[in-house]
């Protein structure tokens, strides 16, 4: 029988008592000199970090993305061609509103994260379950998530809370249809797509740009939850999807999704029939079909937890070259915003941390110092730059293409050309089957008969109706049999 490894202090001097903590005699006080009981009540005050303002719950797991269908005629990024070229990849699922111990089969957008380990660095695609956002304008998001978050008050999610400020935000209607009918509620974690959401530039090797919209679509087929049904599995499993995912994983059942693309020439979005870069609003793919690029397979369950899903940090500024952001304003504002939360929740050096640090090739910058930095910290080279040794210098080659400007600053609306707040979310109403017409409406019925004021409930209404007639008809008529 191997020999059992000794139990150390954290400063590796051996632990002759883990049991019983030092005292004055057998019954007198605990003494202080007893380092080992002190390290390690003070370590136990300490493990908890701070957990995501949004995002907090959730899952992730390891794989590899395949490329199966060259994309190098779009953008030059490297891990997007030849075919059969492989990168591993890191993916967080998770839940938008509920803390760290919500559970998680609730009606709520879910987070679908990927980091890429390319040879050009991290690629980070920081998306959702839906291919559209409640805002298009990063300005109105610390409001819309105050507004899903629990009440200064009651310290709980509030009706009037939620549908007041969707009824002041009648761009949020599409995402609201969308969320309330019957995607709402993911049956797990690998029976979901998962969008980019935002728009993204692509540039391939001759300079020409693109602009792109990613779809990861499930190898596994959507499931999906009905109210009732997430009711009853939320009380009985709150780790219902983090349970399905790593019981899949761990038999052998490794989820996988099949990445398609929508691709627009860039020179196409100036006249385009509405504001191609508004995340409320998807591309018709009879304007510009789905084409498929590559297939990514998750085959790796976390070793621990806190290494590899908590202390995991996406950002959406993470490009290689050949990929870059669009005019998006709600990317735009993503672009410092994580990185900002990243910092603040784990700290300046979270980037060195194994599951944030590059793995096909090497960071080399002259970033030093700053809290909990455990590497070699580049020993005695040269922290500034330009430098006569030998140092890191620049390529002088872009990542991404320029984005063009139209006009002096300021703080302007949106130019919707042909689109509107309602067109796309009546759209999707009217693809529904009667049955999903009628759970669609009863969520959202159940929920506005909560609110108290009677003006949130008739704005509301009003949006709905202005999507689609049958829609804010019934919609009326649901409130009204819920609140009686």
């Amino acid at each position: 029988m191997p020999e059992r490894r000794i139990l150390t202090t954290e400063s590796g001097a051996p632990v002759a008592d883990n049991q019983n903590s030092q005292t004055a005699g057998t019954s007198g006080p605990v003494l202080l000199q007893d380092q080992h009981l002190i390290e390690k009540l003070a370590r136990f005050n300490r493990e908890r970090i701070p957990e995501r303002i949004v995002h907090a719950r959730g899952s992730g797991a390891h794989g590899h993305f395949e490329v199966t269908a060259d994309a190098s005629r779009f953008t030059r990024a490297r891990f997007l061609s030849p075919v059969g070229r492989r990168t591993e990849v890191f993916v967080r699922f998770s839940t938008v509103a509920g803390s760290k111990g919500a559970p998680e089969a609730v009606r709520d957008p879910r987070g679908f994260a990927v980091k890429f380990y390319t040879e050009d660095g991290n690629y980070d695609l920081v998306g959702n379950n839906t291919p559209i956002f409640f805002i298009r304008d990063p300005l109105k998001f610390p409001d819309f998530i105050h507004s899903q978050k629990p009440d200064p008050h009651t310290n709980r999610q509030e009706p009037d809370n939620v549908w007041d400020f969707f009824s002041h935000s009648p761009e949020a209607t599409h995402m609201f249809t969308w969320l309330f009918g019957d995607r709402g509620i993911p049956a797990n974690y690998r029976q979901m797509n998962g969008y980019g959401s935002h728009t993204f530039q692509w540039v391939n090797s001759a300079g020409e740009q693109f602009f792109v919209k990613y779809h990861f679509k499930t190898d596994q087929g959507i499931a999906c939850l009905t109210t009732e049904e997430a009711a009853l599995l939320a009380g009985e499993n709150p780790e219902s999807h983090t349970a399905d995912l790593m019981a899949a994983i761990d038999r052998g059942a490794f989820p996988s999704w099949t990445l398609r693309v929508q691709v627009m020439p860039a020179a196409d979005a100036a006249a385009y029939r509405f504001n191609p870069f508004d995340l409320t609003k998807v591309w018709p793919h009879g304007d510009y079909p789905l084409i498929e690029i590559g297939r990514m397979v998750l085959d790796r369950n976390p070793e621990n937890y806190f290494a590899e899903v908590e202390q995991a940090a996406f950002d959406p500024a993470h490009f290689v070259p050949g990929i870059g952001p669009s005019p998006d304003k709600m990317l735009q504002g993503r672009l410092f915003a994580y990185g900002d939360a990243h910092r603040y929740r784990l700290g300046i050096n979270h980037t060195q941390l194994p599951i944030n640090a590059p793995h096909a090739v090497s960071a080399d910058n002259y970033g030093r110092d700053g809290s909990m930095r455990f590497d070699s910290h580049y020993g005695r080279e040269k922290n500034y730059e330009p430098n006569s040794f030998d140092g890191p210098v620049e390529t002088g080659e872009a990542l991404y293409g320029p984005l063009g400007v139209d006009g002096p600053s300021g703080t302007y609306g949106w130019d919707h050309h042909e689109g509107d707040d309602f067109a796309q979310a009546g759209q999707l109403y009217r693809l529904l089957s009667e049955q999903a017409k009628v759970r669609l409406v009863d969520n959202i019925a159940s929920g506005l008969a909560q609110v108290s004021k009677n003006d949130i409930i008739e704005r509301s209404m009003k949006s709905f109706a202005a999507a689609d007639r049958d829609f804010g008809t019934r919609l009326e008529v649901g409130v009204k049999a819920h609140r009686h």
